[in-house]
C-alpha cells in the first residue's frame, strides 16, 4: 500500500492450518532406536545467513524453543496435477472441482502421518502445544530440539543482531521423512510479511492538499514550469469505483452471488463504519446486511509500532475492501485476518479460506521479497494453493512497490508469494480516465519525483529520484509454468536459468498513487482527535483488490461458476482485444503530473512541497508491447469479463 507519503506496507474464530505439500503417505512407524541410522534432511532448514563468520558460538541447551511440524500429507504429486488439471481450460477435468471436505480425505495428512509424529517429537522430549490436521506444535529446550532434529543450534550474526539457527541441515527420521514437510521455528530471526496486546488507536492521519483534477488532465498546472516540453496536469484527487469499473469493463455485471475473501494482518476497529461512510460519499452501492463479515483470530500480537504495527495494516484493510466493493459492489466480502504479521500467522488465515472454502477468490495485498523466503514455506504456501485450486478457489497477489527491489534489497528479485506458479500476481499502472468516465491509456507504474525548485523556475534533478513502481521480474527460485511458455519472452524467463524461471506478474491494474484510489478510513489527527478523513492511495496493493473483484464480473458472468486458479485462462487469452497492451509511452510521449503536498502530512502549518511526478519510468524493468515484467499480458478491456462466458 502507498499513500501519498512513501511508506511500505504489505501488503479467526475458525481455527485451522493449511494443508502442506510434501512426500508420500507414511506407512507403519518404525522403532525410534533405528532413527539414528537413517535420517532424511529438509531442505532450507539452515538459512543463508547462518555461516561460519557470523557463527557466535552453541545456543544455551536450557533455551526455550517453540517449532510448527507441517505435515506432508498424501499424494502430493497427484494434488499437484489435480490442480493444474481443474484449473486449464483445454483439459477434460477443467472445472470438476473438489468440496473442501473431499480435498481433505484425498489430499490431507493420516491419522498415521499425525500419530507418527507427535510420537517422535515426545520421545525427543518436545511437549506438543497443538495439534491439526495440517501441523503439529511444539515447545521444549533448546536441546530437546537439537535431538529431534539432529542438528546443533547456535548464534549468528545477522543485521546487528543475534538469531539463533541450525549450524547444520536439520534432519528427521526415516519412519517420518514421508510424513514431515517443513518446521519452522529452529531459527528465531523474524519472519514477518510487510505491509498484552490491544489493537492501537487508527494510524496518523494522511490529506491530500491540491489543487486536484477530478479526472485525468481536467486541471492544468499553468503557473508551474514545464516537464518534457509541455504542461503537465495536477494528479487527480483519486479515483472513485464508478471510473474504475468504466476502465476495466464492467458493464452491467455487479458481481452478485460471488464471495471474495481478503486477507491482511489484524482488523481496523471502525471499519464497518469506514466502507459504509465512504460507499455513500462516494456514489458506491451501500453495504447490505451480512454482505461484509470477518473471521478474526482469538487473540493479537506483536501489535506495536516496533513490531507489525497493528495500526499501519488499517489502511490496507480498508482499502482493500473499499476497492473491491466499488469495483463488484454486490459481491460479498468476507475479511480474513492475520493475529500478527509472521508467515505462519498468514498459513494459517489463508488455510481458513480453504479448508472451510470461505470463498472462490482472494485478495492478498501483502509479501516480502523472495529472499526472505524459505523453502519450507514456500512448500506450504504451495500446497495451500494447490488445495484452492481444486477447490476453485483463485488467489491473487500484490506484485510489489519497488520494481525490480534492487533499490531496496541491492539484488534485482521478486517478492514472495506472488512469484508462486500457483497464484495470479497482479501488477500495476498509471491510469488516465478522462471526462465522461472515459477510458485514456495506462502506463507502467514506475515514479520518479522532482521538487520544485526555491526559485520556482524549473525541477531540481529533473526527472528526480525513484518514487515508487510496480514490482515484478523473475523468479530466482520457481520453475517456469507451463502456461507461460509461448507468452513470456525467452530473454525473460531465462534471465536467472537456462531452463526457465516464473516470471511476475500476471496481470495488472492501477497502481500508481499519482492516479490513485480514493480511500475514507478512520486516522489519528495531530489534535488528538480521530475521525474519518479521505485520500488518495495507491500501490499493487489497489490493483490486488481491483483484479480480484474484475474476476467477480466475470464470475457472474459465467452463471456463477468458480474461475478457480486463472493463470491458465489469462494466458489463453494472451494476444486477444479482451487485453490492453499496457507501454510505458502510450501516447508517443513523456508522461508527467505535477503535486502539491502538505509536508506535515495533514495541513499547511509545516509548509507546502511542489513536485512533479514522472510516470512510465520503473527501475531496470519495462513495460514494453506485449508480454512485460511490469504489467504482465495488460489490463482487462470491455469484453474481458465477458470472455468467461464461454468456458
Amino acid at each position: 500500500m502507498r499513500h501519498d507519503r512513501t511508506a511500505r506496507r504489505a501488503g479467526a474464530g475458525m481455527a485451522v492450518l493449511p494443508l502442506l505439500a510434501g512426500a508420500l503417505v507414511l506407512g507403519t512407524p518404525m522403532a525410534h532406536a533405528a532413527d539414528t541410522a537413517a535420517r532424511h534432511g529438509i531442505a532450507g532448514t539452515k538459512p543463508a545467513w547462518a555461516t561460519a563468520k557470523a557463527d557466535r558460538g552453541a545456543t544455551s541447551g536450557s533455551a526455550q524453543v517453540s517449532l510448527r511440524v507441517y505435515l506432508a500429507g498424501r499424494d502430493a504429486a497427484g494434488l499437484a496435477a489435480y490442480a493444474k488439471a481443474v484449473s486449464d481450460p483445454g483439459s477434460a477435468m477443467y472445472g470438476r472441482y473438489l468440496t473442501a471436505a473431499q480435498a481433505q480425505a484425498r489430499f490431507g495428512a493420516t491419522g498415521a502421518q499425525v500419530t507418527a509424529v507427535r510420537s517422535w517429537l515426545t520421545s525427543a522430549g518436545l511437549k506438543v502445544t497443538d495439534v491439526t490436521r495440517h501441523y503439529i506444535s511444539v515447545k521444549g529446550d533448546v536441546a530437546d530440539a537439537e535431538q529431534a532434529f539432529g542438528t546443533r543450534l547456535h548464534d549468528y550474526a545477522k543485521g546487528g543482531t543475534t538469531y539463533r539457527a541450525p549450524a547444520v541441515t536439520a534432519t528427521v527420521p526415516a519412519s517420518v521423512s514421508g510424513a514431515v514437510l517443513a518446521v519452522t521455528g529452529l531459527d528465531d530471526a523474524p519472519h514477518r510479511l510487510d505491509h498484552d496486546d490491544r489493537l492501537p488507536q487508527p494510524a496518523d492521519a494522511v490529506v491530500n492538499s491540491g489543487p486536484f483534477s477530478s479526472y485525468y488532465g481536467s486541471k492544468t498546472a499553468t503557473t508551474l514550469p514545464d516537464a518534457y516540453g509541455t504542461k503537465v496536469p495536477y494528479a487527480i484527487k483519486g479515483y472513485t469505483g464508478r471510473q474504475l469499473r468504466a476502465a476495466y469493463g464492467a458493464g452491467t455485471y455487479t458481481g452478485k452471488g460471488v464471495r471474495i475473501a481478503v486477507t491482511d494482518a489484524y482488523t481496523s476497529p471502525t471499519v464497518a463504519h469506514d466502507v459504509a461512510t465512504y460507499a455513500r460519499r462516494n456514489g458506491d452501492a451501500a453495504w447490505k446486511r451480512g454482505q461484509l463479515t470477518q473471521v478474526l483470530p482469538g487473540e493479537w500480537t506483536d501489535t506495536g509500532p516496533q513490531e507489525c504495527d497493528a495500526a499501519g495494516w488499517y489502511g490496507e484493510q480498508t482499502l482493500d475492501i473499499e476497492a473491491a466493493h466499488a469495483v463488484a459492489p454486490d459481491a460479498d466480502i468476507t475479511y480474513v485476518a492475520a493475529s500478527t504479521c509472521s508467515t505462519d500467522a498468514f498459513y494459517d488465515a489463508l488455510g481458513k479460506v480453504v479448508d472451510h472454502h470461505l470463498a472462490d477468490i482472494v485478495s492478498n495485498s501483502w509479501g516480502d521479497i523472495e529472499a526472505n523466503q524459505t523453502p519450507e514455506s514456500a512448500a506450504a504456501y504451495d500446497q495451500v494453493f494447490q488445495l484452492g485450486a481444486v477447490q476453485g478457489i483463485g488467489f491473487y497477489f500484490s506484485s510489489g512497490d519497488y520494481g525490480d527491489n534492487e533499490l531496496l534489497t541491492g539484488t534485482k528479485q521478486v517478492d514472495f508469494p506472488a512469484e508462486s506458479a500457483w497464484v495470479t500476481a497482479v501488477g500495476g499502472t498509471s491510469l488516465a480516465v478522462g471526462k465522461r468516465d472515459t477510458y485514456q491509456w495506462e502506463t507502467g507504474w514506475g515514479t520518479l519525483a522532482a521538487r520544485l525548485s526555491a526559485d520556482g523556475t524549473s525541477w531540481d534533478g529533473f526527472p528526480g529520484t525513484f518514487n515508487g513502481a510496480a514490482g515484478g521480474g523473475t523468479s530466482t527460485t520457481v520453475a517456469e509454468p507451463s502456461y507461460q511458455k509461448g507468452v513470456v519472452p525467452e530473454a525473460l524467463a531465462t534471465a536467472n536459468s537456462v531452463t526457465g524461471n516464473r516470471v511476475v506478474p500476471d496481470i495488472s491494474a492501477v497502481a500508481d498513487p499519482n492516479t490513485g484510489f480514493l480511500i475514507g478510513l478512520t486516522q489519528t489527527f495531530p489534535d488528538g482527535s480521530v475521525r474519518y478523513g479521505e485520500s488518495r492511495i495507491g500501490g499493487t496493493s489497489l490493483a490486488a483488490p481491483v483484479i480480484a473483484a474484475v474476476q467477480a464480473l466475470a464470475q457472474q458472468a459465467r452463471g456463477g461458476k468458480a474461475i478457480g486458479f486463472a493463470n491458465p485462462s489469462i494466458y489463453a487469452k494472451y494476444g486477444s482485444k479482451v487485453y490492453r497492451d499496457v507501454t510505458d509511452t502510450p501516447t508517443g510521449a513523456e508522461l508527467a503530473v505535477a503535486r502539491v503536498d502538505f509536508l506535515n502530512h495533514v495541513d499547511a502549518t509545516g509548509g507546502l512541497l511542489t513536485s512533479v511526478r514522472s510516470l512510465g519510468k520503473n527501475t531496470s524493468l519495462k513495460a514494453v508491447k506485449g508480454y512485460d515484467d511490469v504489467t504482465g499480458v495488460g489490463t482487462p478491456a470491455n469484453g474481458y469479463v465477458e470472455s468467461y462466458r464461454h468456458h
